[in-house]
C-alpha cells in the first residue's frame, strides 16, 4: 500500500514538469517542421537544386555539431531553465531573419537564419532530452520520451499547415512576401515560451552517480566519457537515427510536389501519423511487456521493411510507405537514448553532450538524400537510409550491451 501511495506521489509531481516538457518538446518539432516548408519553397523560388535547398536542413543540425558540447556548459553554469529561456531567444532571432533573408531572396541568409534556429534547438534538446531520461526511473524512460515524441511529431505538419492557413496558398503558388506575416506571429509565440521556461516550476533532477561516484561502480571506474563502448555505439546509431527520420518527416512535401499531387503540404501528416502510433505503443507496451531494447529491435525491423517499400512500390503509392519508416523511427529515440545513458553516473552529462552533439547526422544525411535525388529521382534516394536501420538493428542487438 505504501509503495502504491509513493508511485502515485511520483506521478502526480512529474505531471507538471512533463506538460511543460511537452510543450518545449512541440516546439522543437515545430521549427524544425518549419524547414519541410522551406525546402520546396526556396526549390522554386530562388530556382535551385534538391540538393542546395536541403542545406537549410544542413544549416539547422550542423548546429548540433558546434554547440552540443558547450550547450552542456551553459546548464552546468546557468541550469536548465535559463538555458531553456536562452534556446527561445536564439530560435526568434533566427525566424526574424528569414524575413530579411526573403525580402532580399538571399539563400545564404536563409542559411544564417536556419543556423541560428539550429542553434535554438540544440540548447533546448540538450535540456530537455536528458532532464525526460532522468526524471524518473531508467527503466520507464522511454515511456516518457514516447510521451514527449508525440508532442514533438505532431508539431512537424503543424508547421507548414500552419503557414498554409495563415498564407492562405499552397506552397507552390507562395511568394516570399507571404511569409512575413507567419513568421511574426511565430516570433511572437517563442518569445512567449522563453518566459514560461523561465518562470516554470521544474526542479532540478541528476543521474544516479552524478554526485555520488559510489552509486554507479561501473562509472566509478572510468576516467573518460570516451570509455564507454555502449554510449560510443549508441551515439553513432543516434547520428543515424535523426538523419533517416528527419528524411521521413522532412522530404514528404518536396516527394508530394514530385508526384504532382494537389496541395502538397497536407502529406506532411504521413510520416507523424506513424510515430505517434509507434509513440502510443511504447507509452502502453514499455517497460510493462516489452523491454526498450527489445522495441529497438522490433521498430528496426519494421523501418528496414518500410524503407524497402517506399523505394520498391509504385511511385504513386510508395509516399504512404513512408509511414512504416516513421513507425520504425517512433521508438528508436526513446530507445537508444537510455540505453547509451545507463550506467554513466558522474559522466551523465558528458554523454548527454555527446548525444546532442549526434544530431548533426539531421544535417548531413539528409543533404546527401538531396543529392542523390537529383541524380537518380526522389524514391530512389530513399535506398539511403535502408543500411541505416541494419546498423541500428545491429545496435540493438549487440551494441548497447557492449561493456569494457
Amino acid at each position: 500500500m505504501n509503495l502504491s501511495s509513493e508511485s502515485k506521489k511520483q506521478a502526480q509531481n512529474y505531471f507538471f514538469p512533463l506538460v511543460i516538457l511537452g510543450t518545449m518538446f512541440f516546439a522543437i518539432g515545430f521549427a524544425l517542421g518549419i524547414n519541410s516548408y522551406l525546402i520546396p519553397l526556396l526549390n522554386q523560388s530562388l530556382e535551385i537544386s534538391s540538393g542546395q535547398s536541403y542545406l537549410v536542413l544542413a544549416a539547422t543540425f550542423s548546429a548540433f555539431l558546434i554547440f552540443g558540447y558547450p550547450s552542456s556548459l551553459v546548464i552546468k553554469k546557468i541550469g536548465y531553465k535559463k538555458t531553456m529561456a536562452l534556446s527561445f531567444l536564439l530560435f526568434s532571432i533566427g525566424f526574424y531573419l528569414y524575413i530579411p533573408s526573403a525580402k532580399m531572396e538571399s539563400l545564404p541568409l536563409f542559411l544564417v537564419a536556419s543556423f541560428i534556429s539550429g542553434m535554438g534547438n540544440t540548447f533546448l534538446q540538450a535540456t530537455v532530452n536528458p532532464y525526460v531520461t532522468i526524471l524518473g526511473p531508467m527503466e520507464s524512460a522511454a515511456r516518457r520520451i514516447s510521451i514527449m515524441g508525440i508532442a514533438n511529431k505532431l508539431a512537424w505538419p503543424v508547421a507548414p499547415m500552419f503557414l498554409a492557413l495563415v498564407i492562405g496558398k499552397s506552397v507552390q503558388d507562395v511568394q516570399f512576401s507571404d511569409i512575413y506575416t507567419p513568421f511574426t506571429i511565430i516570433i511572437v509565440v517563442f518569445v512567449a515560451l522563453g518566459i514560461l521556461a523561465l518562470l516554470a516550476p521544474l526542479p532540478e533532477v541528476k543521474a544516479a552517480g552524478e554526485e555520488r561516484v559510489e552509486d554507479c561502480p561501473y562509472a566509478a571506474t572510468k576516467t573518460s566519457v570516451w570509455q564507454f563502448p555502449h554510449l560510443l555505439l549508441g551515439v553513432l546509431a543516434l547520428f543515424l537515427y535523426v538523419g533517416a527520420e528527419t528524411i521521413s518527416l522532412g522530404t514528404l512535401v518536396d516527394y508530394a510536389g514530385e508526384l504532382h499531387l494537389s496541395n502538397p503540404e497536407f502529406y506532411a501528416w504521413i510520416a507523424p501519423v506513424g510515430m505517434v502510433i509507434g509513440y502510443l505503443a511504447g507509452i502502453i507496451f514499455i517497460p510493462k511487456y516489452v523491454s526498450q531494447s527489445t522495441a529497438l529491435i522490433i521498430v528496426s525491423l519494421t523501418a528496414i521493411i518500410g524503407s524497402l517499400l517506399v523505394v520498391l512500390t509504385p511511385a504513386a503509392i510508395s509516399i504512404y510507405f513512408v509511414a512504416f519508416i516513421a513507425l520504425g523511427c517512433s521508438l528508436m529515440w526513446p530507445a537508444i537514448w537510455p540505453l547509451a545513458m545507463t550506467d554513466l553516473g558522474h559522466f551523465t552529462k558528458a554523454g548527454s553532450s555527446l548525444m546532442v552533439i549526434a544530431i548533426v547526422g539531421g544535417a548531413l544525411i539528409p543533404t546527401i538524400y538531396g543529392f542523390v535525388k537529383d541524380s537518380v529521382g526522389a524514391q530512389n534516394a530513399y535506398w539511403v537510409i535502408v543500411p541505416i536501420f541494419f546498423y541500428i538493428l545491429y545496435y540493438a542487438l549487440k551494441g548497447h550491451k557492449i561493456r569494457s
